[in-house]
């Protein structure tokens, strides 16, 4: 084999690890992208580099499948799920207190799964890997929970943040969805969800709603 056959060889076989390497940095990218879903986005978008953002996704799947995640009894699910509509049916006489237990009781049913029950970011981080497409929901609510802490959320806005710790919760509890709609009121004080089935209908809302309104996510 003459040297310029050694040549074209080398730069022959180089390409094809080049093709390869490529092949599998997408395919690595994509699974990525199809496991943590909008979570994926929101961190590129908000991290400093794609490739420092995905060594961080990466991380928090070897972190998951160290943990030991169970499924809940019966006799559990019963139990969270009559203390959801307990949160749920007090909404009207204290919004405020039933965001609170919300909160609380997700993060109960978050440690009783098998998750970590450490610092908010943390338990995201954790909840990511399984739970992305349902954690916008679950970021709202918590920053809904921080305006209640201080005294500035409205009472739609409170409403939404139950709808949110909802959804995650029902995730969780492994039902399609949690008994139970969160009543509203119009603006003559009656149950406008008496009888809906449909949560989600917006409400009249007041000026101020607007100026807080974190129901929408991109």
């Amino acid at each position: 084999m003459t040297t310029t056959q050694v040549l074209i060889t080398i730069v022959v076989l180089l390409v094809i690890a080049a093709i390869g390497y490529g092949i599998w940095f997408v395919t690595r990218r994509r699974a990525l992208q199809h496991r943590f879903g909008p979570e994926y986005d929101r961190a590129v978008a908000e991290g400093d580099s794609r490739t420092a953002v995905e060594r961080e996704l990466r991380e928090r799947e070897r972190r998951h499948a160290e943990l030991e995640l169970r499924d809940l009894a019966p006799e559990a699910r019963t139990r969270y799920t009559a203390a959801w509509e307990e949160i749920q049916a007090r909404f009207l006489d204290d919004p405020n207190a039933a965001v609170r237990d919300a909160d609380a009781l997700v993060s109960e049913l978050i440690a009783e799964r098998g998750y970590p029950t450490g610092e908010y970011e943390e338990q995201v981080a954790h909840l990511s890997v399984e739970h992305a497409r349902t954690l916008g929901h679950y970021r709202d609510a918590h920053e809904i929970s921080l305006l209640s802490d201080r005294g500035e959320a409205t009472t739609e806005q409170l409403r939404q943040a139950v709808v949110h710790y909802r959804t995650l919760f029902s995730e969780l509890l492994g039902t399609d969805a949690t008994p139970g709609a969160v009543p509203t009121t119009d603006a003559n004080g009656t149950d406008a969800d008496a009888n809906r089935a449909d949560v989600d209908v917006p409400v009249q809302r007041d000026p101020e709603d607007a100026a807080h309104d974190t129901s929408r996510r991109s």
